[in-house]
Order: structure tokens, then C-alpha cells, then sequence
């Protein structure tokens, strides 16, 4: 038997910008496929067909405020502001530990300022959509999406590749 491996520390940088102690919480972006369900002639049921993914977003909670996640809001550069998560996730059995990192680029769509009162926690919420997106584990790249680019890496293979190549990128 074996334990899993748990997120036990984490820091957020922005642009450069070492946030340590600033990020009360996050939520990493979500890989979702966007499937269309298809039944043709001779088939039982339907299958779902891959029609590729869905739009990258990421979310996080600022413990407060940072000035800085404003100077590029509005920006017509959808890759204009860069995100770098660093975790340490560890095993409670062996005490292993693990760095897995998540690189993204992309732009705030929302800073929500949150509830303000007097003597009070005043989170903030950001939303970031993501242009590109890059998963480490243990030093291995695991996935690379650059939206752009027109990739997309699992574990070193290119999904696209002969995609790009078919209509001439």
C-alpha cells in the first residue's frame, strides 16, 4: 500500500513577482476536452468525437491586495501576463516529495476587489483565460498546450503535429 502524494506548500509568481505569504488559495486549470456526441447509421450508441479543447482558465484568491495584477489589464495581448505555480507535493508514507510546476500566459479578465469592510479579510478574485499553459512533474514535462502554436504535448508527444502539418503550419 502506498500513499498519495498531497500538495502540502505552494507559491504563486506573476510576471516575475514572488508572491509568498499573498495567495490564500487557487484553482489550477482544468484540462477539459470538448467531445459532441455522435450516432451514425449502424451504431448501438452514441460515441463522444473529440472536437478539441475547451477554453483554459485559472482562477485565484489574492489574500489581499497586490497592485501589481493591474498593470496590464485591458491589454490587447492575449499572452500578456504570466503566472507560475510552484508546489511541493509529499508522500506521508515514505516522505517523499515531489515540485510540480505550472506555467501559464495569458490575460486577467477579471479582478473582482470583493466585499470591503472596515477590520475585515477583503479577498479578491482574479480570473485568468490562458493562452499556454506548460504542467512539470518532477522536473517531466507532462502537458504543453500553446493555443497559438497550434500544440499540444503529452508527455513529449505533439497531438497536433500532423494537424499543422495538413493544413500548412
Amino acid at each position: 500500500m502506498a500513499l498519495p502524494k498531497k500538495l502540502k506548500h505552494f507559491n504563486l509568481f506573476g510576471n516575475g513577482d514572488n508572491w509568498q505569504g499573498q495567495i490564500a488559495s487557487l484553482t489550477l486549470p482544468p484540462l477539459v476536452r470538448q467531445m459532441e456526441e455522435y450516432r451514425g447509421g449502424g451504431m448501438n450508441m452514441p460515441v463522444d468525437i473529440d472536437m478539441g479543447m475547451e477554453k483554459l482558465e485559472f482562477q485565484w484568491t489574492p489574500a489581499g491586495l497586490i497592485p501589481g495584477i493591474f498593470d496590464n489589464f485591458g491589454t490587447s495581448q492575449l499572452d500578456k501576463d504570466m503566472l507560475r505555480f510552484a508546489g511541493s507535493y509529499q508522500r506521508d508514507d515514505t516522505a517523499e516529495t515531489v515540485p510540480v510546476e505550472i506555467v501559464v500566459r495569458g490575460r486577467h479578465r477579471e479582478i473582482a476587489m470583493g466585499d470591503a469592510e472596515s477590520g475585515s479579510d477583503n479577498t479578491q478574485s482574479i480570473t485568468t483565460t490562458v493562452s499556454y499553459y506548460k504542467l512539470t512533474i518532477n522536473g517531466e514535462e507532462v502537458v504543453e498546450i500553446d493555443v497559438l502554436g497550434m500544440i499540444e504535448k503529452v508527455r513529449g508527444v505533439d497531438r497536433l503535429e500532423q494537424h499543422r502539418q495538413n493544413i500548412g503550419l
